[in-house]
């Protein structure tokens, strides 16, 4: 069973977290605003009106095993969205998602005080549509995307209260 705890990104994080996504297919899921290959740059960048950039590690190995932020925070509903959730092909289905996720809804609720968590899930992710769903996330809207080569997908948008 993996150790897992959570902590602040750093700068030694990000080619770590770079070499997560595989192919293009994976980058624009993490953020449509990212393109293949992943940089440090294009993390950095997205930072720059996000919260609490967090990554999960196992036991006492520096190296990151997942990574999400927060963003658009809303004082007036008290809602918060989950983004550039990625996590490391090796740690896929160890539970590594599970504990990012949970940790991610942690710092919404206690440190940003918000009530709701919101995120946007492409149609195609089948596999984190199912995921989303069993942590408790439930459909609530969505949005029309252009991959690079035109395709159009649709954002499912999802949320939890917390």
């Amino acid at each position: 069973m993996l150790n897992l705890t959570s902590r602040a990104l750093a700068q030694e994080d990000l080619e770590s977290i770079c070499a997560f996504v595989q192919n293009a297919e994976e980058v624009f899921c993490v953020s449509p605003k990212f393109r293949y290959p992943l940089t440090a740059e294009q993390i950095l960048k997205r930072l720059e009106n996000r919260y609490s950039p967090t990554v999960i590690v196992s036991g006492d190995a520096p190296e990151p095993l997942a990574y999400a932020n927060l963003y658009d925070k809303d004082e007036k509903s008290h809602t918060i969205w989950l983004g550039n959730v990625i996590v490391s092909p090796s740690y896929r289905g160890t539970g590594a998602a599970a504990y990012l996720i949970q940790t991610m809804m942690d710092i919404a609720k206690q440190e940003l005080g918000v009530r709701t968590m919101k995120l946007y899930c492409h149609n195609t992710n089948t596999r984190a549509l199912l995921f989303y769903c069993k942590q408790g996330f439930s459909p609530c809207g969505s949005k029309v995307l252009v991959k690079p080569d035109g395709e159009k997908l649709v954002g499912i948008a999802m949320q939890k209260e917390l």
